[in-house]
């Protein structure tokens, strides 16, 4: 055991599980609010009443404490299966628009922290990112194993690509995407791409 880790744990015990939550909740409102160039430890250790001192004792920085308050949220799940690659794919899209995990507000402060931190992109990509990427993979290789999609598909590498430019270009382009676009976007888009027909037949995910 590491000199010091008894005594990091004393102090950390001094700080309530709800205590904690409040405080993260704090940490991602003003994240949404102001972003995270001009987010301030000493404004959220007001709201929270909570002094600075103590917030820098247990967590660092405002880097650490903003990826503390990142992991808080939990990793993105997205356990799909419908029965059809198509279904799937919409399925999955309807996991993002009013997305509880992520909002709207939470993906530019994000955004906008990511490229300033590596710390924070590294935390981004392992509770978000990742999940994200190896339920998408899940769904494209069951497809392929009951012979819905071909393996030798040349559009599998890019459906990443193309969800990620379908849920990314809202800000860009000042829109509101709702299931309706996405699931049109899955049945004409990505659909012709890996060479299946488009199924506009209601879908269910399970998880």
């Amino acid at each position: 055991m590491a000199p010091g880790t008894n005594a990091a744990r004393t102090r950390r015990s001094r700080i309530s599980p709800d205590r904690e939550a409040q405080l993260f909740g704090l940490v991602l409102e003003q994240l949404r609010e102001v972003g995270y160039e001009t987010f301030s430890v000493e404004a959220v250790a007001a709201r929270a009443r909570m002094s600075k001192a103590t917030i820098y004792r247990q967590w660092g920085a405002k880097p650490d404490l903003v990826i503390a308050a990142v992991r808080s949220l939990g990793k993105l799940q997205a356990h799909i299966d419908t029965g059809t690659l198509i279904g799937d794919l919409k399925a999955y899209v309807d996991r993002f628009p009013g997305s509880t995990v992520l909002d709207r507000e939470m993906n530019r402060a994000m955004a906008q922290a990511i490229h300033r931190d590596p710390r924070l992109m590294a935390a981004f990509r392992e509770h978000f990112v990742k999940p994200g990427l190896l339920a998408l993979e899940a769904l494209l290789t069951r497809s392929i194993a009951r012979g819905e999609l071909a393996t030798d598909c040349k559009a599998i590498p890019y459906v990443k690509n193309m969800l990620l430019g379908a849920l990314g270009g809202e800000d860009f382009f000042g829109d509101t995407f709702d299931t309706a676009f996405l699931h049109g976007y899955v049945d004409h888009v990505i659909a012709p791409a890996l060479g299946l027909p488009p199924s506009v037949s209601p879908v269910r995910a399970s998880s």
